[in-house]
């Protein structure tokens, strides 16, 4: 279980000073040699990406043929200083994803190597603005989802997880995690059986999950309404990506201080971690590839709603 990675971050990422060099000095000890940071100037300030690759036995880093996963935290900012003090509940996606780093890195330290690569990716911002969203406040972010795009997608991820706080909303009532269906090239496709069983399996409960609209899969800055941007990275690639969803059952403001729920986090780590598991070892999988070419043979390409259209 990854508890210790969870506490540990948490620590570190809950302080004004938190930034990226911090957290990859972090995974380094954790076992994580391959670890880069990246900051980058915005309208609204700075932040720093993180990107912490864990190679498998027989992934593509080392000649073998094992796909690899990717998985983003997605958030505006840890904190929102100076006008909330502490963690903010948006800051859930970079704790989750990170502690999958750790946990991952550490594992391979103790001989317990995935055969395929994971790629995490996320950022780093103690001090991210807010902007109001109904029914609750959204935190905003010193950059714009398409700088985070660019530095949390890649062509070598072949299929993504994408981790984000879901709490600001009336459409999931409930308290842990949820996953979406799985999206790709603007298509909705069916949920992966396989994530629910993992789902179930790590939480002992039946499976929650997080319904999408057209809405929420295209573009930020098309005048729409969006659920929140936890599926943004589906704009940016031809992997599919399925949305791991930190909820709650009620509407909880993204920048709301003392909302972590360090239960929920480690238990969506844990599920990630299973998933890239499962995944590497070819027992998981994200969409049926006969279905999806069935559905575009039929219907055609829906990539159009990965761009921002007329």
């Amino acid at each position: 279980m990854p508890w210790r990675e969870v506490l540990d971050l948490y620590d570190l990422l809950d302080d004004a000073s938190a930034s990226g060099e911090s957290v990859a000095a972090w995974l380094r000890k954790q076992g994580v040699d391959d670890v880069s940071v990246t900051t980058v100037q915005g309208d609204k300030g700075s932040t720093d990406f993180v990107r912490a690759v864990i190679p498998g036995s027989r992934g593509r880093l080392a000649g073998g043929d094992v796909p690899t996963l990717g998985v983003i935290g997605r958030l505006g900012g840890l904190g929102a200083r100076p006008e909330r003090i502490g963690f903010v509940s948006d800051g859930d996606g970079a704790l989750v994803a990170l502690a999958v780093a750790g946990k991952l890195g550490s594992m391979t330290r103790r001989g317990d190597q995935l055969p395929g690569d994971v790629i995490v990716a996320t950022h780093v911002c103690p001090d991210a603005p807010t902007r109001p969203h109904d029914p609750v406040p959204f935190m905003d972010s010193p950059v714009d989802v398409g700088a985070m795009n660019e530095h949390e997608v890649e062509a070598a991820m072949e299929a993504v997880l994408s981790v984000d706080t879901t709490k600001g909303n009336r459409i999931v009532n409930h308290h842990g995690f949820a996953i979406s269906p799985t999206v790709k090239e603007g298509w909705i496709l069916r949920v992966s059986e396989d994530l629910l069983e993992l789902a179930s399996q790590v939480t002992g409960r039946l499976p929650a999950v997080l319904p999408l609209t057209m809405q929420d899969i295209t573009p930020y800055g098309n005048d729409v309404y969006h659920v929140n941007s936890i599926l943004q990275p589906c704009t940016a690639t031809a992997a599919p990506v399925v949305g791991v969803a930190i909820t709650t059952e009620t509407a909880v403001p993204g920048c709301g201080t003392g909302a972590t729920d360090l239960a929920s986090v480690e238990s969506a780590a844990r599920f990630c971690v299973e998933a890239a598991k499962s995944y590497g070892a070819g027992t998981c999988e994200l969409f049926d590839p006969a279905d999806f070419d069935r559905l575009t043979s039929r219907y055609g390409s829906m990539r159009r709603l990965q761009t921002m259209g007329a």
